[in-house]
């Protein structure tokens, strides 16, 4: 199960490093659309733009359906708990150890206050 998960942040992760994929889900977020419209309103052809969505479906955060000759995108059924989770237990540890950092400075403070600063010879 832990290797599951691992595998399944790695992927979402590497997912969300690019911009332009963390745009597309920004933009499906809005509304549907087909990987014309993306391609075209970021600016990229439609290789490039099948690459991006076909990262952000393996990762199951984008699903397509294709009607016709029309591939439609749209949110995938991940809604990145774990992942915020993930971030969650990280921003946590940062907070305590920038909190024990901010004693440490507030306690050579008042050292320094109290004794007043050592000139240097």
């Amino acid at each position: 199960m832990a290797q599951y998960t691992r595998t399944r942040l790695d992927a979402s992760f590497a997912a969300l490093s690019d911009a332009t994929r963390r745009g597309v889900l920004e933009q499906l977020g809005r509304a549907d659309a087909s990987i014309s419209d993306l391609a075209e309103k970021f600016h990229m052809t439609l290789t490039g733009m099948k690459k991006h969505v076909g990262v952000l479906e393996q990762a199951g955060l984008v699903t397509t359906e294709k009607i016709g000759r029309v591939r439609t995108c749209k949110l995938g059924l991940r809604r990145l708990e774990e992942e915020a989770a993930w971030i969650e237990r990280y921003r946590q540890l940062w907070d305590a150890r920038f909190d024990a950092l901010d004693e440490v400075v507030e306690e050579l403070k008042r050292k320094e206050k109290v004794h007043g600063r050592k000139k240097r010879e």
